[in-house]
């Protein structure tokens, strides 16, 4: 099925941390990433579920939580003939993530803000009312995916619309389980909006201004793990 991924060329970006002032350098390897974030429509053709709140083909799921995305990434993955890369641990909230998996999976943090920022180096790609929809130009209202300009790599609504999922847990120490979203929504301000904001959730939280966009591991990479 046509998943609409983007090559990410490789890079460098620097994650930061309110809470201990720290930041950090994150050598990021080449991917590729789905160009919008999942529609409503291809949710239900995976899944065959429909839990938004706002009913559109073309837009964005919401409604689902971070466990949600990853069920979606390993279902996604079979029907494509590709490996899942997630382990779910039944009724606790476990996930193991299989590196050798050649299968669809959630950005890591450092992998979205680099495809976000697309060689850019200021807090977002172009000019907010021109790349997103937030609620200075939403109309209080979720909107189809695509409605806005791309990056320079090709990505659509890195900022605004749906906040995304990651992979990565936010604060252990201090939050536990909690995972990381970005990018800002339709209903947030336009400081909510900035590749380094970063926000977070329980992994079973669902709401309607929260999705995710689906990525992979080039196939070289996919196979030089396979090997170590």
């Amino acid at each position: 099925m046509d998943s609409g991924m983007v090559a990410v060329p490789p890079g460098r970006v620097t994650l930061s941390d309110r809470r201990t002032q720290r930041s950090w350098a994150v050598e990021v390897a080449p991917f590729r990433m789905s160009a919008f974030p999942v529609t409503q429509a291809w949710y239900a053709q995976v899944t065959g579920e429909r839990p938004s709140t706002a009913r559109g083909e073309r837009l964005p799921v919401e409604g689902v939580s971070w466990r949600d995305a990853v069920r979606f990434c390993n279902a996604l993955s079979r029907a494509d003939g590709l490996t899942p890369v997630y382990r779910l641990g039944g009724e606790s909230e476990s996930v193991d993530r299989d590196v050798s998996g050649d299968g669809y999976r959630l950005p890591s943090e450092a992998e979205w803000e680099h495809a976000c920022r697309a060689g850019s180096g200021g807090p977002r790609y172009g000019r907010l009312d021109e790349i997103a929809w937030y609620r200075g130009n939403s109309e209080e209202r979720i909107r189809p995916v695509g409605g806005r300009q791309p990056n320079a790599w090709g990505l659509y609504d890195m900022l605004g619309n749906v906040w995304e999922w990651c992979w990565d847990v936010y604060d252990a120490e201090v939050y536990g389980t909690y995972r990381v979203l970005r990018g800002g929504g339709w209903a947030d301000e336009h400081w909510s909006c900035r590749a380094s904001v970063r926000r977070r959730s329980h992994p079973t939280f669902r709401i309607d201004d929260v999705g995710f966009r689906v990525a992979r591991g080039e196939p070289a990479a996919v196979n030089a793990s396979r090997s170590l």
